[in-house]
């Protein structure tokens, strides 16, 4: 018996074809003869049939989906014994660092409830989400590093989209949470591969100006906020598609409309304060407040949230200290659509972010080939987590300050200068 794919009315299969094909061409640029892993919720099976149909016409020698379920997720928290939050399926991510070593590439559907595990146990939440970044690590490795080519992309989950559009029928919320998706992702478009070259380009050319420039901080200020961010020696700016260490040139997120670039880790000081909500592994961090010293927050608040974001900052000595520091100006796309998706691959392009945690090797000059420890010793931090949260608004101003203290206007109330 043949199943055929059980398209939700809702969501436009013509569009989320499209989705599919710029999935394996654009965001991954998948190789004939490449292998590829993919992990998804199982509501997203729709999408994944059509990028696995999609990977195979692009030459893939194998594809291999793992999925999630946020059912199975709950029966954890509501019935495992305590132990089992301090453990992790090391020997799944082991086998995919194998794969990512011998060449696979990875894609990741987001989509699952953003607020699943607001009603748990916070601290069960925190122990379980350490064992599993733990786990993860020797596969993260080869992302964050990386080494090969990769990509996010989302399928409207009807949890996520009642939760996005509360009080429609679930129909209408996946109908309008697609719509959003679609149109971010570039997707809705004539020629949707064309229109994310043209989109590559001002992202690159934004990259190239801000790399011409060679700042040494980057000083922010705005309601709640007067903080200056050391940049890395040797950093460099990245936008759009980028080349892997395995030469594969991939758009690692659809959607994206962020440069970015690793700030020093020990070269943060002064304060500042979330411009949007930040959801959190099934928590809503709200009206986040942090002030750094040397580049560590030594304070830490926020309105909703505040224990697990604590519990976060606590995760390891470099979750304090900041992996990434990108620019989105206020008319983004995504920000225009005055949506809160409550998913950090869509809310991070509609303002200005920071990422506490793990910063990313390409994001320096020669990155390929530094060692960890020339990383390290050039101001890149090391942790077990990266995670993004907001700090752009149209209030914000960013000048970028030079070595010998001049200042250029980067950014004024939200928008390029």
């Amino acid at each position: 018996m043949t199943i055929a794919p059980d398209f939700n009315t809702a969501v436009d299969p013509a569009k989320l074809e499209k989705l599919a094909e710029v999935a394996v061409k654009v965001g991954l640029h998948l190789q004939r003869d490449q292998e590829l892993v993919m992990t998804a919720p199982i509501a997203a099976m729709p999408l994944v049939r059509l990028i696995t149909k999609h990977a195979y016409m692009a030459g893939a020698s194998l594809v291999s989906t793992f999925y999630s379920d946020e059912e199975t997720t709950l029966a954890r928290y509501r019935h495992a014994p305590d132990a089992s939050f301090d453990l992790a399926a090391g020997w799944l991510y082991e086998g995919m660092a194998k794969a990512f070593a011998r060449g696979a590439a990875r894609l990741a559907i987001a989509g699952d409830n953003p607020m699943l595990l607001s009603g748990q146990d916070p601290a069960k939440v925190a122990r379980a989400n350490k064992a599993n970044s733990i786990a993860y690590k020797p596969a993260l490795e080869h992302i964050s590093n990386f080494d090969i080519n990769w990509n996010i992309c989302s399928y409207p989950n009807p949890s996520w989209a009642t939760l996005v559009f509360p009080g429609l029928p679930v129909d209408d919320a996946v109908r309008k949470l697609a719509d959003a998706i679609f149109a971010a992702s570039r997707v809705d478009r004539p020629d949707p591969v064309s229109a994310w070259a043209e989109h590559n380009a001002e992202l690159h050319k934004r990259s190239a100006w801000l790399n011409g420039e060679r700042f040494a901080a980057l000083h922010f200020t705005g309601p709640g906020t007067d903080l200056t961010v050391g940049l890395a020696d040797g950093h460099e700016w990245h936008g759009g598609a980028s080349v892997a260490k395995n030469g594969i040139t991939c758009n690692p997120n659809i959607p994206t409309e962020e440069v970015f670039t690793t700030p020093h880790a020990l070269k943060v000081d002064g304060h500042v304060s979330s411009t949007k909500p930040l959801s959190h592994q099934g928590t809503l961090i709200d009206d986040i407040q942090v002030r750094f010293e040397g580049g560590r927050i030594v304070e830490a608040k926020a309105s909703k949230g505040e224990e697990v974001l604590l519990k976060v900052l606590d995760t390891d000595d470099g979750a304090r200290r900041l992996g990434e520091v990108a620019l989105v100006p206020h008319s983004s796309p995504i920000s225009a659509s005055g949506i809160l998706f409550y998913n950090t691959l869509f809310d991070e392009n509609a303002s200005c972010h920071i990422a506490l945690g793990q910063c990313y090797s390409k994001c320096f000059l020669n990155g390929a080939s530094l060692t960890q420890d020339q990383i390290k010793a050039q101001g890149g931090n090391s942790s077990l987590i990266h995670i993004d949260w907001m700090i752009g608004s149209d209030k914000v101003d960013i000048d970028g300050v030079k070595a010998d203290g001049s200042r250029v206007p980067v950014m004024r109330r939200g928008e390029w200068a």
